[in-house]
């Protein structure tokens, strides 16, 4: 966070102090998502294994993942609420816990109803963590730096899903005779570890240390989230929803974001697959090849947000727009590389060009500001996940009917419809906010 003879109306001392435990808030945050998606992403790696341990099909094991998603989808729409109500630390904690313990249970399942019911709450308890550490990280950063610690944070996210992708091949290079059930193991191990140091350096807000909330430089802005906080104390719990589902231009990103869901978790859960099924590459090979996907993903978290900040001057559409047109063009060749270098190359342009949630919880941090800033993110991610359910439960089954290729244009396409929604949304206006 850089200075600039800035204090946000702190004095020097305290200004250092608020510096100092906004780092520690990032930190913390970041490095315990770092391993969240171990008990979340571990399942694409092993889905090929799980169907034939199982004697399942892979438009069947799509169905089983989207129970994720869907319930993934529906907790974020209310876990950002639901966490400002019981206490952000404290409901973050018990996410990470219960998702580590029911991913353990899993692995010792036979049947595929049980594991997708299984599958379904450990959805539920992921979806704790994001909207309420987004939320709590936006009463830490200051407007003029929040594209920079929510892109640093999302970022934490993409590397998280190379993580995972290298602890579930370590897991089963180590325990073979486990099969699809090492990927459900061992990875909580981390997991569990992050969430002790978690528990000793995460703090909600300043005042939890003894210092008064940071005041906008932007007086408007300020004066904005004062009114909305004491809006919501006085018309209770479901007054933020009554007034984001009202904006249009909520409901535009809404849109935005389940067209990122879709791209972002379509690739993720299918190329790993792909790889194994269409190019005949094993699973260590196929995870490799993969790897470049999540990679990329991961570069676009940390350093789009950051463009659309230094550079854009914190205008977010140019930047959904210039890659919803170059993932269009990596979706519609993707199918038409045939090696695997090449193909992994693709993979890499599409995970940078195709992973626009980084500048998603900018907007929603814009948007929402300190009051409703973890609803949005919620509502938003709500967004996401809906994609992200609707795409694991069709397109096993556009893949048996259609073909690989299939997919890959369909997921072009609607690329095209988020470059037409931001054009649209680039003209709105908030009304209530």
């Amino acid at each position: 966070m850089s200075s600039n003879h800035l204090t946000y109306g702190y004095d020097r001392k305290d200004y250092a102090k608020f510096k100092n435990f906004a780092w520690k808030m990032l930190l913390s945050f970041g490095l315990t998502y770092l391993f969240f998606y171990n008990g979340r992403q571990n399942i694409n790696l092993v889905m090929t294994q799980m169907a034939e341990g199982l004697g399942s099909t892979t438009a069947a094991m799509g169905v089983v993942s989207s129970a994720l998603f869907w319930c993934y989808a529906f907790g974020q729409l209310v876990n950002g609420r639901l966490g400002a109500f019981f206490g952000y630390k404290r409901y973050m904690m018990f996410g990470v816990a219960a998702s580590a313990v029911l991913n353990v249970i899993i692995s010792f399942q036979h049947s595929i109803p049980v594991i997708a019911i299984l599958w379904g709450i450990n959805g539920f308890c992921q979806s704790m963590v994001w909207s309420n550490g987004v939320g709590v990280l936006n009463k830490w950063w200051p407007k003029k730096e929040r594209g920079f610690a929510s892109g640093l944070a999302t970022a934490f996210s993409g590397i998280a899903q190379v993580v995972t992708y290298l602890t579930v091949l370590l897991c089963m290079e180590l325990n073979p005779e486990w099969g699809w059930r090492a990927g459900f193991r061992f990875p909580m191990i981390p997991m569990v570890l992050m969430l002790i140091a978690f528990a000793m350096l995460f703090k909600e807000k300043p005042e939890d240390i003894g210092l008064k909330p940071f005041e906008e430089e932007d007086a408007a802005a300020a004066a904005r989230d004062a009114a909305l906080t004491e809006e919501i104390e006085k018309k209770g719990f479901l007054y933020p929803y009554k007034v984001l589902f009202s904006e249009p231009k909520v409901i535009v990103f809404c849109l935005i974001s389940a067209i990122a869901g879709v791209g972002r978790y379509g690739l993720l859960t299918w190329v790993p697959t792909y790889f194994m099924e269409s190019m005949g590459l094993s699973i260590k090979a196929g995870i490799f090849s993969s790897i470049l996907l999540p990679f990329g993903q991961a570069c676009a978290m940390f350093v789009f947000p950051l463009i659309t900040d230094k550079v854009f001057k914190g205008k977010r559409e140019p930047m959904l727009a210039l890659a919803s047109v170059i993932t269009f063009c990596g979706m519609i060749c993707f199918p038409l590389i045939k090696t695997q270098m090449p193909a992994s190359v693709m993979l890499f342009v599409v995970g940078v060009s195709g992973m626009v949630t980084g500048v998603i919880w900018a907007v929603a941090g814009d948007m929402g500001g300190r009051a409703f800033s973890s609803t949005v993110v919620g509502v938003l991610d709500w967004a996401v996940y809906m994609g992200a359910a609707i795409q694991a439960s069709v397109f096993g089954f556009v893949k048996d009917t259609f073909g690989w290729p299939a997919i890959f244009i369909t997921i072009g396409c609607l690329y095209i419809i988020m470059l037409v929604l931001t054009l649209l949304a680039r003209k709105m206006k908030m009304k209530k906010l």
